[in-house]
């Protein structure tokens, strides 16, 4: 006798996103895993007494998203501090933090997040600054993380607490004064500082995780560094409050300790696993510290403020990790059966890094990674489909590709169109993996970016980017075999849509979730908004 299904979906528009694309109109999960696929008649046999039956009257069924690059304690942190990623202006992000400031007088940091100074009015469009911060308080550290992370800002009181923590040479500096802004090693200094404590990063990660599946995402991979957050995951899985599933790709700085215990690359359970090490090679383009073959199209101009700040970056932006030592790295985890994942943005970077991956033993079969891969050139995409490395991409990016957008100023018209070319990555044979990179956590906004993208060479169909989010994203994190599709034996993670995105395809941003499944059990409903 066959076994009832503990979840049955019917009355539905089931897309498998499979190589075949077979539709059904109805899916029965038990155990966790997907048993049976079909029209009504074939599934709803398996309802039992206790079966739960979701009638999706006619909504789409996709599998769940997987966000293959995200930082979900940042997001928890926009979520519980000051969330400065709506703000149009440096006044108005000024004003956030006062307004968070008097809400949480018992707070010893003000803390705000997800600035954007690149879409604020012309002329004004530059990092906070110690003096604006100063503004919020006078006698309590202030700091501002912009959206990319590559970025701080901090009032006076911050610089002094920090003091020697912050390296001198990513502080910049006007007549011999620190502005209060801190790019790359010196931001990271103070995220560090900012990193939680146990009991507030569960409340960071719940808060993370919950806003995660209300998008219908159903698993992350997410970039930690010198955070309790692994350990807050695992107890949260423990607990049964871990509502999807965690890939934590560690920052190379975890490497000898991971080896130390004999963690590796796809270590875990169903719900926490171990991903890959993660490192850098260059900056952002928003802080002009993405690493240029050429130098930026704006490198003659200086970081205007309202404070007249004089300073100006490399005009071909800036290592993070030089390339000698970025090689060792990449040996050395490697020689370890660990996968890498290397954030690189500029084609001079991409070539150092692509060069480190493709001197290692087994690239295909280690699934190595290139995180953002903005500026590829036709070559590295062709070296990266033969060495088999993914290209770990962000289609949210494109917020920023539009004319007289961040990119123009930066890069200039032609190099502009030349970013993050999905339509070349999958021609030339590059596997290709999705993910937010939390600016904004949203996938269907990514997809409609994908799809919408300003040149035919940027842009997706509905079909392909919807795959680059659920089938690419599980392949980049070796679990192809259980997710990314909708197939008998793989586990029941899924995400029901309010309308269909090949319908709506020209405002795909704007279709809500209706619920999201995670291993057969619902962790979001939405259906009655």
């Amino acid at each position: 006798m066959t076994a009832a299904a503990d979840l049955l979906l019917v009355d539905a528009e089931v897309q498998t996103l499979t190589e075949s694309g077979t539709e059904y109109e109805a899916v029965a999960i038990r155990d966790g895993e997907i048993v049976r696929l079909g029209d009504a008649d074939d599934c709803e046999f398996l309802a039992g007494v206790e079966t739960e039956v979701i009638d999706c009257e006619g909504r789409v069924v996709l599998p769940g998203f997987i966000d293959a690059h995200t930082h979900m304690e940042q997001l928890g942190q926009h979520l519980v501090h000051a969330d400065l990623s709506s703000a149009d202006s440096a006044a108005e992000c000024v004003q956030s933090l006062r307004d968070h400031a008097a809400d949480e007088p018992d707070r010893e940091w003000i803390l705000g997040f997800g600035y954007d100074d690149s879409a604020w009015p012309e002329g004004q469009s530059a990092p906070l600054t110690r003096a604006q911060l100063d503004r919020v308080s006078g006698d309590r550290p202030v700091v501002a993380m912009r959206v990319d992370l590559h970025t701080a800002s901090l009032n006076s009181v911050a610089l002094e607490t920090l003091g020697d923590a912050l390296p001198e040479g990513d502080l910049r500096q006007k007549d011999g004064e620190p502005t209060g802004v801190a790019v790359e090693d010196a931001a990271e200094a103070v995220r560090k500082r900012l990193t939680a404590d146990r009991e507030e990063m569960r409340d960071v990660l719940e808060a993370a995780t919950a806003y995660a599946v209300e998008r219908g995402v159903t698993g992350v991979h997410d970039k930690v560094r010198g955070s309790v957050a692994p350990r807050v995951y695992r107890e949260l899985a423990a607990d049964g409050d871990l509502p999807l599933r965690v890939r934590i790709d560690y920052w190379s700085d975890h490497l000898e300790a991971l080896v130390e215990v004999g963690l590796g690359t796809n270590d875990g359970d169903e719900r926490v696993q171990t991903g890959a090490i993660k490192s850098f090679s260059d900056g952002s383009f928003g802080s002009r510290t993405a690493k240029l073959r050429e130098p930026y199209a704006d490198s003659g101009d200086s970081d205007t403020d309202s404070e007249g700040s004089d300073e100006v970056t490399d005009e071909r932006g800036q290592w993070v990790v030089e390339p000698a030592e970025l090689d060792d790295l990449v040996e050395r985890a490697d020689g370890e059966g660990y996968q890498l994942c290397v954030h690189a943005i500029g084609d001079d970077a991409i070539e150092e890094t692509l060069s480190a991956l493709e001197a290692t033993a087994d690239p295909g079969g280690s699934r190595h990674r290139i995180e953002h891969a903005e500026l590829a050139t036709d070559d590295h995409l062709e070296r990266m489909a033969d060495a088999g490395v993914v290209a770990s991409m962000q289609p949210n990016f494109h917020r920023w590709a539009d004319d007289g957008g961040l990119y123009d100023r930066r890069l200039g018209q032609q190099r502009r169109t030349r970013t993050n070319r999905f339509r070349r990555v999958l021609e030339a044979g590059v596997p290709l993996a999705f993910g937010s990179d939390c600016m904004p956590l949203d996938p269907l906004l990514g997809i409609h970016h994908a799809v919408n993208a300003p040149t035919e060479a940027q842009r997706l169909s509905v079909t392909e980017a919807l795959r680059a989010y659920t089938g690419g994203a599980a392949y980049a994190g070796f679990d192809d075999g259980r997710l990314g599709a909708l197939e008998v034996g793989k586990r029941g993670d899924l995400v029901v849509l309010e309308a269909s995105p090949w319908d709506r395809s020209d405002r795909i941003d704007d279709i809500d979730v209706a619920a999201t499944i995670v291993g057969g059990e619902v962790v979001f409903d939405g259906r009655s908004r």
